[in-house]
């Protein structure tokens, strides 16, 4: 696209913890120029009075979202940062010209009864989620690049798929893929709620969801895209006494030797033109990747056994940072534009 020429961006839901990244990330992409940001609980506010973070770097203020989408005619793409279920009926009503990044879990899964078993939603919108192109863009570049409509993948989702898709796509995979993985608090969104607001988990850690979580069908089924997944996937998910980052465990078997040398190389042939992936000696760190749209992937293996360790912040690889990565592709740009943030340290 033209250097000159920015990207006209809505966002439907910008208060919460999703919209907020979005904005801190596209406020200053280069190429980004946002135009419209709901938030009906916060119309007519200041989006920096809502997210401090933002104070005197925009005059932008939260709107009432319009009655009917139909009347946006200059908007270019529309991000989607609502709860589970909102954008199933507003999506259908934009203009067909625009293009759309969903961050909820709306139009990740094709089979519309999976979708109801673990969203308890029924799929309002079957027809069109036959267009939706999974958007975890290691793994999907190119249809990403020519796509219209992108589901955004889940957080937990990014760190898994991102651990166990080199592994996958190589045929070596044998018995069960068990994954253990851990999140902070902000994945439960900016509304306190029982068990999931921090003060509740900042001294504390459980499980929670076994085998119920709602971003299981939809690693199953993307695993299956990149290659043949027979595996069974045991994954659990657990609550970590931090507000940010994403730390998986993925514990494999394969059908043939392998050293630590021939894991690496795997991995780093299978991630060699992913920017956003690095490969780190030991373990990775989630305080290494907070407020970045990195993943950190360490390997291990003592044979036939392997672990695949997987790190990113939730918030951002894990939702807004890589909504924007996919705007890019699909927009002709560099991926990485507007997105090579270093972290804290720590």
């Amino acid at each position: 696209m033209s250097e000159t020429k920015k990207i006209r961006v809505a966002i439907f839901g910008g208060s919460g913890y999703g919209g907020s990244e979005l904005l801190r990330i596209l406020l200053f992409h280069p190429n980004a120029d946002v135009r419209l940001v709901t938030a009906n609980e916060h119309a007519g506010k200041a989006v920096a009075e809502v997210h401090k973070n933002l104070f005197e770097l925009t005059d932008l203020h939260f709107e009432r979202a319009p009655d009917d989408l139909s009347t946006l005619a200059n908007i270019d793409v529309a991000f989607f940062a609502l709860p589970h279920g909102q954008a199933l009926d507003l999506v259908p009503q934009l203009l067909p010209h625009i293009k759309v990044i969903d961050l909820s879990g709306d139009f990740r899964i094709d089979d519309a009864e999976v979708f109801k078993q673990f969203y308890k939603l029924d799929h309002t919108a079957t027809d069109l989620q036959t267009r939706f192109v999974y958007g975890l863009t290691e793994t999907n570049r190119e249809a990403i690049r020519s796509a219209q409509y992108i589901a955004n993948p889940g957080c937990f989702a990014t760190a898994t798929l991102l651990a166990l898709a080199p592994m996958v796509k190589s045929g070596m995979l044998t018995g069960n893929v068990i994954v253990d993985a851990k999140t902070g608090s902000s994945g439960s969104g900016a509304k306190a709620a029982a068990n999931t607001h921090h003060p509740q988990r900042m001294n504390s850690f459980y499980a929670y969801k076994p085998f119920t979580h709602q971003h299981v069908p939809e690693i199953k089924q993307h695993l299956c895209e990149v290659g043949e997944f027979g595996s069974e996937l045991v994954f659990m998910t657990h609550s970590l006494p931090v507000a940010r980052g994403i730390f998986a465990s993925c514990y494999l078997e394969t059908n043939v030797q392998l050293t630590n040398e021939d894991l690496r190389n795997l991995y780093t042939h299978f991630y060699n033109d992913a920017f956003f992936v690095r490969m780190v000696d030991g373990s990775p760190d989630i305080n290494w990747v907070k407020t970045t749209n990195f993943c950190d992937i360490a390997v291990h293996t003592n044979g036939n056994q392997v672990v695949v360790f997987s790190a990113i912040d939730n918030l951002v690889k894990g939702a807004a940072g890589q909504a924007v990565q996919n705007m890019n592709l699909m927009f002709g740009l560099d991926e990485t534009t507007g997105l090579r943030m270093v972290g804290t340290n720590p």
